[in-house]
């Protein structure tokens, strides 16, 4: 694993804990965890439970005892480490957004194409799919159970930068993150719009904006919290994005990702809406969805609440009897058993490099709209390879 901050603790909960839940065909080996400073990494290596640590991508990824490079640090990275890791026949994980450009974005899913045709496999770490709650509202809807898609509300609101006195970390610097709130959760709210309809978003109408435009510089952080140093700094990326958008199908939906709802701590949220019902899902209730059926009887109508902690729904046999809730760390660990599962069946597990460009491009086309007054933009066709 590349990287150790707040994903690295999440990924490695997933590795740890995978094997031990689910039956795996394969047994994943916690080999090395890599970092730039020698004492945080080797201190993360023992708080995790991975048997070393290193301070050289490089030389970790051309190691022969390693199959699988996951990659957890700051997106301008990305790009870099993914494509030598898939051209020395490493599987890989890596973190969302995929990248910080369509073009970083676009190489990357090549490499994962080249790659792919030689067995080796490619995945972008949204995470959230993996809810339960989430997939058994994707598989509702592919049932047919809210009918034809009509509408989508998706939010990813959350509000660690209302604080005006929160140092300047990374993921506050285009260099470093791409995009402030759009790139961060915006990302999420996308892609779960997309995996639950399966439906592409065709173009978007939409404006960024940041709100608090300095912060005192970096002096130490972890995570979403951080120490201020002397001196200010600019901020380079946004705090909000509200967009629409139009899928392939013609259904509108509208989108908002901040980092400024003040009180929202962690909500992630979805509605569909179709003709024959709807359903809803919150992150912040995460072991549950509404589901509003428009057949049943008009005196016995109503959104109702599915919990979703039965054997029979995704992911969810391996743990607890019905009605023990799971968590936020839960869904690393199901990410790890679906990436182990595809690598040794010879299939891709998704989301693939290609499912994160696709993100990635309306990502672009947001920040397009946004610079040209939030103009309808039409978001980029997929192309195949062999068209380029």
């Amino acid at each position: 694993m590349i990287g150790y901050g707040f994903m690295g603790a999440a990924h490695s909960q997933g590795w740890r804990t995978a094997p031990r839940v689910f039956d795996l065909p394969a047994e994943p080996e916690m080999t090395v965890i890599v970092g730039r400073k020698a004492d945080a990494v080797a201190a993360a290596a023992h708080k995790w439970g991975w048997a070393e640590s290193a301070t050289d991508w490089r030389e970790v990824v051309a190691r022969d005892d390693i199959d699988v490079v996951d990659i957890v640090t700051p997106g301008d990275s990305h790009a870099e480490i993914a494509i030598a890791a898939l051209e020395a026949g490493k599987h890989v994980l890596c973190e969302k957004p995929l990248a910080n450009t369509v073009a970083e974005a676009e190489a990357m899913a090549e490499a994962a194409e080249r790659a792919a045709a030689k067995g080796i496999r490619a995945m972008v770490g949204f995470t959230y799919r993996r809810v339960p709650a989430v997939t058994f509202l994707r598989n509702l809807i592919a049932e047919g159970a809210v009918g034809t898609v009509n509408q989508v509300r998706a939010s990813y609101r959350q509000d660690w930068l209302v604080d005006p006195d929160m140092p300047l970390a990374w993921r506050l610097q285009k260099e470093h993150a791409g995009s402030g709130a759009l790139g961060d959760i915006g990302a999420h709210a996308i892609d779960l719009a997309q995996f639950v309809t399966g439906l592409n978003l065709e173009k978007v109408s939409g404006t960024i904006d940041t709100i608090v435009k300095e912060r005192p510089l970096l002096d130490s952080g972890s995570g979403l919290s951080g120490t201020a140093g002397v001196g200010m700094g600019k901020v380079t990326v946004d705090d909000i994005a509200i967009f629409t958008g139009r899928f392939e199908s013609g259904a509108l939906a509208s989108f908002e990702a901040s980092r400024f709802a003040t009180g929202r701590k962690n909500a992630l949220q979805i509605e569909v809406s179709g003709d024959k019902g709807a359903l809803a899902f919150d992150l912040e209730d995460l072991n549950s969805v509404q589901f509003y059926n428009r057949t049943a009887p008009s005196d016995r109508q109503g959104f109702r609440k599915i919990l979703v902690t039965e054997a029979e729904h995704p992911y969810v046999s391996g743990w607890w009897p019905a009605g023990h809730m799971l968590g936020y760390e839960h869904g690393f660990s199901h990410q790890v058993m679906d990436l182990v599962e595809g690598i040794v069946a010879g299939t891709d597990p998704h989301p693939t490099f290609a499912d994160g460009l696709r993100v990635q491009r309306v990502l672009d086309a947001v920040e397009r709209s946004s610079d040209n007054d939030s103009a309808w933009t039409r978001v980029a066709a997929d192309v195949p390879a062999q068209v380029r």
